[in-house]
């Protein structure tokens, strides 16, 4: 029969690898965005994951002083996310808006270039028609 001690030791175990491949995960969303509230929203599960690695280890070793710790960083990190939600919010537009005004602006520009061309070369015929 499995005693309680080998459970808690292969449940921590197990946390810490599936903390590990979040973590893991989360660092690459964090590299790869692709844009700033995504990479805001991977370091905010950052966050919980560390706060996750803390709780386990804790229960690991016994030793009650990780669970304070654990309570300071998510407050640390709930700051965080305010502030950096509140810099996405004062900066204005995000990365997905911009980039769709600018194709709309360049979609505007490219029927502008269109219809100019079509009315210098009507000019230019009429020119020519005049000219004979």
């Amino acid at each position: 029969m499995i005693d309680a001690n080998a459970i808690l030791d292969i449940s921590v175990e197990l946390a810490l690898w599936i903390l590990s491949l979040s973590f893991l995960l989360t660092v690459i969303r964090i590299i790869r965005g692709p844009t700033l509230p995504d990479r805001i929203l991977a370091l905010d599960m950052l966050v919980a994951a560390a706060i996750g690695f803390i709780a386990v280890i804790g229960i690991k070793t016994g030793y009650v002083l990780y669970v304070d710790i654990a309570i300071a960083l998510g407050l640390v990190g709930f700051l965080a996310t305010v502030a950096f939600a509140r810099f996405v919010l004062s900066r204005g537009k995000t990365e997905d808006e911009l980039l769709a005004e600018a194709r709309s602006v360049a979609k505007v520009a490219r029927n502008k270039s269109r219809i100019e061309a079509k009315r210098v070369e009507q000019i230019t015929i009429n020119e020519r028609k005049a000219n004979k």
